[in-house]
């Protein structure tokens, strides 16, 4: 299966989002361009509703005449309370608590990574299930949080390693499902 993260986000470095929707930045639409030319052909896609997900989509789903479908499961973390603030200027009591164990600690009025996790694996064993589609022509456009599950849950990483690299901006990512090893 092929996974893309978004092109750049049209926001500051240093603050926090998760499902905060925002646009994609200037050099987002070079991103796409590069995306078209090394995305192989398609036969489905699935992208989170976010408007970052939705630009580099729309236009995958353009060169290869596909309908979308969108599915919030797909969005990233809920940073809850934290959205949209600067990380410096969020309370260092509360994020070194939740940085204790990130995995399973919510963030305030937000999710945990764990949480994350079962979504994600709900949208994809449905995914996989659909006889009618063939995994290797299948793209999920979405955020680095899915794409770092869907590699702990398939690759085997552990959350140290899968949050030990960063899945690039709108490059394609292949990663196989268990089964089909």
């Amino acid at each position: 299966m092929i996974f893309l993260r978004h092109p750049t986000p049209d926001i500051p470095q240093g603050i926090c989002y998760g499902q905060t929707d925002m646009d994609i930045a200037e050099e987002g639409h070079g991103q796409i361009i590069q995306a078209l030319q090394d995305t192989p052909p398609l036969t489905r896609i699935i992208a989170s509703p976010a408007l970052r997900c939705r630009k580099l989509a729309q236009q995958l789903a353009r060169r290869d005449n596909l309908t979308l479908t969108f599915d919030e499961r797909l969005w990233e973390m809920n940073m809850g309370d934290w959205e949209g603030i600067a990380w410096k200027d969020i309370d260092r009591e509360l994020s070194t608590k939740w940085l204790k164990d990130a995995r399973h600690n919510r963030t305030p009025n937000g999710e945990s990574f764990a949480d994350v996790e079962k979504r994600v694996a709900r949208c994809i064993d449905e995914i996989l299930n659909d006889p009618g589609f063939p995994d290797n022509q299948t793209a999920i456009i979405c955020h680095a949080s899915p794409i770092r599950a869907t590699q702990m849950a398939w690759e085997g990483l552990s959350f140290s390693q899968a949050f030990g690299q960063t899945p690039p901006y709108a490059q394609p990512i292949v990663i196989t499902p268990p089964s089909k090893q």
